[in-house]
């Protein structure tokens, strides 16, 4: 691997790189912070597809395409004299030091989840008025429930056994049910909410990802109905002249295939 010392003429390049682009090209120029937060959170689900794809070539380039974002706002702060990279490197070196006082400090920690108890102790320290201030609005739904059960979980605000959690989501599973055969959609929608949150936070009692679990499936899906589809039409026949039975075989097959 590179020494530190190429590790920072790479990162100095980049620099050098991208006070070039911003002073001359016309497209570069133009950007603004507003302008690039939907191309930022495109190349943050690209890296996410990468990683779950576990495709390690294309985890590089999108980590280079994110790390050109990070670069690109911190250009655009320094022009304005908000703040530039040196500002943001440093301060995340500062919470960084602040928040691991095991490891920094005199604190003594036994295991993972006392970290990410001072971890939410800390934050509330600095001025946080909430535990659930770091979840952003506009994170995905699943992402968000997530992240907020982690956050509570962190001060205490937790199951003590999995099969504490699992008894929630049949309780959950049977008030849906209850739900159903009144008819009331919006009671119906709300149940399942919770059917869908407590099923999050029995994923994290299984220590897996939910997100990812959930994306494995999508993937899984889409590859075994494209099989369906290319046999289809090799057959010449429409899915739309096929019966559920008939696509059925095909599935099978995909299955077996997979």
């Amino acid at each position: 691997m590179n020494s530190r010392e190429t590790q920072l003429q790479a990162f100095d390049r980049l620099l050098t790189i991208m006070e070039e682009l911003r002073a001359q090209c016309p497209w570069d120029r133009k950007q603004t912070m507003q302008t690039l937060r939907h191309l930022t959170i495109e190349e943050t689900y690209e890296l996410g597809d990468a990683i779950l794809d576990n495709d390690l070539k294309e985890i590089k380039g999108e980590l280079g395409d994110l790390l050109l974002h990070i670069v690109f706002y911190a250009k655009i702060g320094s022009e304005s004299k908000s703040f530039d990279i040196a500002d943001v490197a440093n301060g995340i070196c500062e919470k960084l030091i602040n928040r691991h006082p095991h490891i920094y400090g005199d604190v003594k920690v036994a295991n993972e989840e006392e970290v990410k108890q001072n971890w939410e102790k800390i934050k509330l320290k600095e001025g946080k008025k909430s535990v659930l201030e770091g979840v952003p609005k506009s994170l995905p739904a699943l992402v968000k429930a997530s992240r907020i059960q982690d956050k509570v979980a962190g001060v205490g605000f937790d199951w003590e056994e999995p099969h504490q959690v699992f008894e929630k989501v049949n309780e959950e599973l049977e008030e849906l049910q209850q739900e159903i055969v009144t008819g009331d959609k919006d009671k119906i929608e709300a149940e399942f909410g919770d059917v869908l949150f407590s099923m999050i936070n029995y994923a994290r009692f299984l220590g897996i990802n939910p997100e990812n679990a959930l994306e494995r499936t999508n993937k899984k899906f889409s590859k075994r109905f494209q099989y369906l589809e290319r046999e289809a039409q090799k057959k010449g026949i429409s899915l739309q002249d096929m019966t559920l039975k008939e696509m059925d075989i095909y599935w099978e097959a995909a299955k077996k295939a997979d």
